[in-house]
């Protein structure tokens, strides 16, 4: 089994930022890649960023915003998230893949409002 501890969401005024953490333990080993998915009210889930071993990659609508980083040694990744938006506003997921399938976190809840 794989868990996941997720931390760092909340309520937060537009503008405003927050940083997630995502830390994944147990039964995974050599992680290829780590990042964020979110889903909101009624829409589809969408991958927000990702980092692989040596490359990352972000959705258009939170680049120059939104930035990931990992800390390898701990299998953990981050999502520094800066000039947030009502539109940000979802369930973020953390993921992790090890070359042979995705696994997913419970999801820490972001909300944007004044």
């Amino acid at each position: 089994q794989v868990q996941f501890v997720e931390s760092g969401g909340g309520l937060v005024q537009p503008g405003g930022s927050l940083r997630l953490s995502c830390a994944a333990s147990g039964s995974i080993f050599s992680i290829y890649a780590m990042g964020w998915y979110r889903q909101a009210p009624g829409k589809q889930r969408e991958l927000v960023a990702f980092s692989t071993g040596g490359s990352t990659g972000y959705a258009d609508s939170v680049k120059g915003r939104f930035t990931i980083s990992r800390d390898n040694a701990k299998n953990t990744v981050f999502l520094q998230m800066n000039s947030l938006k009502p539109e940000d506003t979802a369930v973020y997921y953390c993921f992790a893949n090890d070359f042979k399938r995705d696994y997913w976190g419970q999801g820490t809840q972001v909300t944007v409002s004044s």
